[in-house]
C-alpha cells in the first residue's frame, strides 16, 4: 500500500476510481485464452460472456463496433483468444475484459500456414493473370463442386434459374469441410475436365469460420485449379472471407450467389437488349433506304436535266455580268485615259515654241550661225539676226552690241 494512503479514509466511491485508473491504464492491449460460457447477445448488439480456465473465470464484453467484423459467431464452449483491455465496472465494483478483436484459438496458427501457402503459390506463378481463362459470356452448362444439402448449391440454382433457365447446371456433389474434402472436391475438378460436362465451373461453400474454409486452401484443390482447363469461379464464404482458390481461380466471387450472377447473364436483360439493338438496326436501315431513295431521286435523268439547265443559265448569266462589267470597265478606262491624254496634250502645247511666240516672245537667232541668242555677250556692232515671231520673221542689225 502506498504510504500517502496510510491512514486515510476514503468512500468506496474513491478507492474503486482508483483502482480503476490503477489497473486501466497497466492491463491494456493484453491477450487471453479461454472457454466460453454464459455467452448473451444483447438487443443492443453488444456481447456479454465469461472467459474460463481450469483456474479462474473473468467477465467479457465485446461491442457491437467491434465484433461485426468476424466471421464466426461464437458460442458456450468455444476456446477463443481475445485482445483487449481490463476495465472496471464502478457501480458493481467487479472488472471485465473489454475485447476488441477475437479470434478461435488455432487461428493464428491457421492464418500462419496460409500466408506462407499463399507466398509459395505466388512465387510458383500461381496466381498470374496471364494465365486466367475469359469466363464464357454464354455458357450452355455451369458445373457447380459443393455440398448438395448447403445453402450454396440452393443460392446458385436459384439466381441461375431466375436470370436465365435455359442453362443447365450440373452438380458435382463434395463435401466442403473436413478430412476428406479436399481429395473429393479436386478429385471432381478432374473429373470435369475429363468428362468436359460444364463449359464453366463453380466451386464454393457458404460461410463458416477459418478452419472450416481449409479445404479450399489445401494443395489437392490449387494444383486441381490450376491444371482445370475449364475456367473456374471460385465463390468461398461471404465477403470478408477468403480461401487460396480465390487467388488461383480464374475469377473470385465473395458469395455463391454472385457466383451464379457472375457466369449466368440475365435473359430478360439480354432479350431486352436484342430488342435495342434489333430497333437500333431498322432505324438504321430505314435512314439507309430514305438516304438511297434521295440520292436516287438527286441523281434521275429529270431531276438531272434541270440541274443542268439551272446550272447553265447561271453559267450564261455569269458571263453576261462579266461581259457587262468588262466594257464597263474598258470605257471608264478609256475615258480616264482620254482625259490624262488630253492634260498631258494641254501641258504639253503650252510649254512648245509656237505657244511660247504666241504669248508675246520671240526668238532671236545670228543670221550666219543660226545660233540662239540668249546673251547680249554674243552679238556685236553691226551682226545681222534674225528675230522669229508667233507671225513671221524680222531682220535686225545691231547697233550697239556688247561682244
Amino acid at each position: 500500500m502506498s504510504d500517502s494512503l496510510r491512514n486515510v479514509t476514503l468512500s468506496v466511491g474513491q478507492i474503486t476510481q482508483l483502482l480503476k485508473q490503477t489497473i486501466e491504464q497497466s492491463f491494456y492491449g493484453i491477450s487471453l485464452r479461454g472457454e466460453i460460457s454464459n455467452f448473451r447477445p444483447a438487443s443492443s448488439g453488444h456481447w456479454y460472456f465469461q472467459l474460463n480456465d481450469e483456474a479462474a473465470t473473468i467477465s467479457a464484453v465485446m461491442f457491437k463496433n467491434r465484433h461485426w467484423k468476424l466471421s464466426f459467431v461464437p458460442k458456450d464452449g468455444d476456446v477463443v483468444i481475445v485482445v483487449g483491455s481490463i476495465g472496471i465496472y464502478e457501480k458493481r465494483g467487479t472488472y471485465q475484459i473489454v475485447c476488441e478483436s477475437m479470434e478461435q484459438a488455432g487461428t493464428g496458427d491457421i492464418l500462419a500456414l496460409l500466408e506462407q501457402r499463399k507466398r509459395l503459390y505466388e512465387k510458383k506463378g500461381y496466381f498470374a493473370p496471364e494465365h486466367k481463362q475469359p469466363i464464357p459470356k454464354d455458357p450452355k452448362r455451369v458445373g457447380v463442386i459443393t455440398s448438395p444439402t448447403g445453402a450454396a448449391v440452393r443460392d446458385i440454382i436459384q439466381v441461375m434459374t431466375r436470370r436465365n433457365d435455359t442453362i443447365d447446371i450440373i452438380v458435382l456433389p463434395a463435401p466442403v469441410q473436413g478430412e476428406d474434402a479436399a481429395a473429393i472436391i479436386a478429385a471432381q475438378i478432374q473429373a470435369a475436365n475429363r468428362l468436359k460436362v460444364a463449359d464453366v465451373l463453380i466451386i464454393g461453400r457458404g460461410g463458416g469460420s477459418l478452419e472450416d474454409l481449409l479445404p479450399f486452401s489445401d494443395p489437392q484443390v490449387i494444383e486441381a485449379i490450376y491444371a482445370s482447363e475449364i475456367p473456374i469461379v471460385s465463390a468461398v464464404g461471404h465477403e470478408i472471407d477468403w480461401a487460396i482458390s480465390d487467388f488461383v481461380a480464374d475469377l473470385r466471387a465473395p458469395t455463391p450467389s454472385a457466383a451464379a450472377e457472375l457466369v449466368c447473364s440475365d435473359k430478360r436483360a439480354r432479350l431486352e437488349e436484342l430488342a435495342s439493338y434489333r430497333q437500333s438496326m431498322t432505324v438504321a436501315i430505314r435512314g439507309r433506304i430514305t438516304l438511297a431513295q434521295t440520292l436516287a431521286h438527286r441523281f434521275s435523268l429529270p431531276v438531272m436535266s434541270d440541274y443542268f439547265m439551272r446550272t447553265l443559265q447561271t453559267i450564261r448569266m455569269s458571263l453576261d455580268y462579266a461581259k457587262l462589267s468588262i466594257g464597263q470597265q474598258m470605257h471608264e478606262r478609256i475615258v480616264r485615259s482620254k482625259h490624262a491624254l488630253e492634260l498631258v496634250s494641254g501641258q504639253l502645247h503650252n510649254l512648245s515654241p509656237s505657244a511660247i511666240l504666241a504669248r508675246g516672245y520671240s526668238i532671236t537667232m545670228l543670221e550666219k550661225t543660226n545660233e540662239v541668242v540668249r546673251e547680249s555677250s554674243q552679238v556685236a556692232s553691226g551682226d545681222t539676226v534674225a528675230i522669229v515671231l508667233a507671225n513671221g520673221k524680222l531682220k535686225a542689225t545691231v547697233v550697239d552690241g556688247n561682244r
